[in-house]
């Protein structure tokens, strides 16, 4: 069972060199670090490491999290070394352990199984929220009125609860989950594809997942299986710092929402999760709270006309007030 690393990074050098110290003494057999055009002291960094597991990808220009995972998974893909591959980024690392036990897990999959989630927490124990797993309301009936009653906007009704992401509960089947402890099936890549690189930030994991779900795999979460996610890119009220990434929270949520909804029901999907977006701006200090609403907007907008890729516009602009 041949299991493989793939780290997007960008400037975010000190974290990245402790991420590699866990990663390195992890047994992976091959680490790929995607380097997305960094203008830190991250090639130093990388330079600086000795590992001959380890193979830096440089790209030339900065593709966000989208294009890098993109890019790893299609080199591993070429290299033909792998059976699985670990997704994650550079301010996160596997549990001492993490890997040997994911090969006994693995060892006893169905070849169904398409992708393998692990339970993501901080550093000081807590469940890391923007990792939370989840199912798609929109293919289960009762997750659909689940998220109707349920508080804290809905979003109860169709993520993964507590008890069910500590270590001593079952696995269980999900329909989405982010890339941060993320074990994709190489077969599955090879032959349904590779996620959107075009999507630069959030959202592509989701996609991706709701992806793999469609072609008839089947996504698994695994809480015995744990990683540390030493984030600090998520505000109050579940607002992103800096602003200026709601945009691509938003743009890219269209997507998720079509994909989610399918062609008919995705018009109530989307008035949903506009509502949700809406209501979280509401958290937002008043100095700020008209940024917010202009990028989330813009955000909505650019995704209904299907645009991809980075964005700078009058937006990004505005958002340079709020940091």
């Amino acid at each position: 069972m041949r299991v493989g690393a793939v780290i997007v990074t960008f400037n975010r050098a000190a974290k990245l060199a402790e991420t590699l110290t866990h990663v390195t003494s992890e047994p992976f057999d091959r680490i790929w670090v995607i380097d997305n055009a960094s203008t830190d002291n991250t090639a130093e960094v990388l330079a600086a490491q000795t590992d001959p597991r380890l193979v830096v990808i440089s790209l030339p220009d900065n593709t966000g999290g989208a294009g890098g995972f993109h890019a790893g998974i299609e080199a591993a893909l070429k290299e033909n070394n792998t059976d699985w591959l670990a997704l994650f980024d550079d301010d996160s690392w596997p549990e001492a352990g993490c890997v040997d036990k994911f090969r006994e897990v693995a060892s006893t999959l169905p070849a169904d199984i398409g992708a393998v989630s692990t339970a993501v927490h901080y550093p000081n124990g807590k469940i890391c929220e923007m990792n939370r797993q989840g199912y798609n309301p929109f293919w289960h009936l009762n997750v659909f009125i689940a998220a109707l009653t349920k508080r804290s906007n809905g979003r109860g009704g169709f993520k993964i609860r507590n008890a069910e992401l500590e270590p001593s509960a079952l696995p269980r089947e999900i329909d989405n989950a982010s890339f941060v402890g993320f074990m994709l099936r190489t077969e599955a890549a090879r032959r349904d594809g590779l996620p959107e690189a075009g999507l630069f930030i959030y959202g592509d994991d989701v996609l991706y997942s709701l992806h793999l779900r469609r072609k008839g795999w089947k996504i698994l979460l695994h809480p015995a299986l744990r990683f540390v996610h030493d984030c600090g890119t998520m505000g109050e009220g579940f607002v992103y710092r800096p602003l200026w990434k709601i945009y691509y929270h938003c743009r890219n949520g269209v997507a998720i929402a079509r994909m989610a909804a399918g062609p008919v029901v995705f018009p109530i999907a989307l008035a949903y999760y506009t509502l949700l977006w809406w209501r979280r701006g509401r958290s937002c200090p008043e100095d700020i709270r008209p940024t917010y609403y202009h990028l989330m907007w813009e955000g909505v907008k650019d995704g209904l006309k299907g645009k991809r890729g980075r964005h700078d516009p009058a937006h990004q602009l505005a958002a340079e007030k709020s940091r």
